[in-house]
C-alpha cells in the first residue's frame, strides 16, 4: 500500500469544449478499452499470515466491520499505527491496491487507497506531511473525505458585474447554485455536462474562479480514468473523464454527495465481506 504521499498524474485543465482551439484538427479518440475488475492479491503463505498476529487480528477486524456495515451498522475505523512492520506488509500484501485513491491536501491532510476489497479502505492521516494515524477503514468512501468536502463547501456569493465575453457561464454558475439550496441528501445527483455544452475559454475561466477547487481529490480508474475534485460551492464536484492518453472524454459539474464512481456500493460491501472471508478461511484452516 502506501506510506508517503503521492501525486495524482491526471492533471487539472480548462472547463469545457471551449477552452479547445478552433484551429485543432478534427481526430476521434481512443476509448478505454480495459475495465478494472477484482483482481485477487498474492497472498502470503498461510503459515506466514498465521504466525502473525497482529496481522490477522487487524483483518479479523476488518472482516467484522465490513459484516456490521453491511448490517447496516455504523462502525469505527480500525488503527493499526502501532502495528510492526512484518504486520504491516503482510496486511499490505493482502490488501492489495483497488480502484479508487483520495486525499484531502493541505498540513493535516488524508491519503486513502481503496483495497482490493471495495469498501475497505487504507487510511493515513497526516500532518504537515508526516503519518500521525494509520487507519482501516469501511464505507462507501472515507468519512475524512466526505467532512473535508463539507468545510470546503460555501453559499454562494453574488455574481456582480460580468466581463465581457461570457456566454453560458452566469447561467451555468446559477442553475449550481439553485440546485446546491435544493438538494437533499439521498437525491440522485444533478449532473451538467460540460463537454456538451458552449463555452468559450472566457467561460471556462470564469467559471474555474468562480468554484475553485476544494483540499479532495479522488482519482478512480474503474473504467478509464476519472478525477473528482470538489469545489467552494457546498456539495458541487467536479467530475472529469479521461481516455488512455489522457485525453478528456466526459467533463461534468456534478450537485450532491461524493460522485457515485467513487463510492463502493452495498453489494461492493457484501461481495467484500465474502472474499476476505474466504482469504481467513484459507489462512485457518492451514
Amino acid at each position: 500500500m502506501m506510506n508517503t504521499p503521492r501525486p495524482f498524474p491526471i492533471p487539472l485543465v480548462p472547463l469545457g469544449p471551449g477552452s479547445q482551439s478552433d484551429d485543432e484538427p478534427l481526430a476521434f479518440i481512443a476509448m478505454p478499452k480495459d475495465m478494472s475488475t477484482y483482481q485477487p492479491p498474492p497472498l502470503p503463505e498461510p503459515e506466514a499470515l498465521a504466525s502473525h498476529r497482529d496481522a490477522l487480528a487487524a483483518l479479523q477486524a476488518a472482516h467484522a466491520a465490513l459484516r456490521r456495515k453491511v448490517a447496516g451498522e455504523a462502525v469505527a475505523p480500525i488503527d493499526i499505527t502501532a502495528l510492526p512492520e512484518a504486520d504491516r506488509a503482510l496486511v499490505n500484501q493482502v490488501l492489495g491496491e483497488g480502484e479508487v485513491a483520495a486525499q484531502v491536501q493541505g498540513p493535516d491532510g488524508l491519503q486513502a487507497q481503496e483495497s482490493v476489497f471495495a469498501g475497505l479502505w487504507r487510511v493515513l492521516h497526516l500532518r504537515g506531511g508526516q503519518v500521525l494515524r494509520d487507519t482501516l477503514e469501511v464505507g462507501a468512501v472515507p468519512q475524512g473525505v466526505i467532512d473535508a468536502a463539507a468545510a470546503d463547501g460555501g453559499v454562494p456569493e453574488p455574481i456582480g458585474p460580468l466581463p465581457a465575453g461570457l456566454m453560458n457561464a452566469p447561467s451555468i454558475y446559477e442553475e449550481l447554485c439553485d440546485q446546491q439550496q435544493r438538494w437533499q441528501p439521498g437525491a440522485p445527483a444533478h449532473v451538467l455536462n460540460l463537454t456538451l455544452l458552449p463555452l468559450t475559454g472566457d467561460d471556462s475561466l470564469w467559471l474555474q474562479n468562480r468554484l475553485g477547487e476544494g483540499r479532495v481529490v479522488i482519482l478512480s480508474r474503474g473504467y478509464g480514468n476519472c478525477r473528482i475534485v470538489d469545489t467552494h460551492l457546498a456539495r458541487t464536484w467536479r467530475v472529469t473523464y479521461f481516455n488512455a492518453q489522457d485525453m478528456i472524454i466526459l467533463d461534468t459539474l456534478e450537485v450532491g454527495s461524493v460522485p457515485e464512481v467513487a463510492c463502493a456500493a452495498q453489494q461492493d460491501l457484501e461481495d467484500s465481506a465474502e472474499r476476505l472471508a474466504e482469504v481467513l478461511e484459507w489462512v485457518e484452516k492451514e
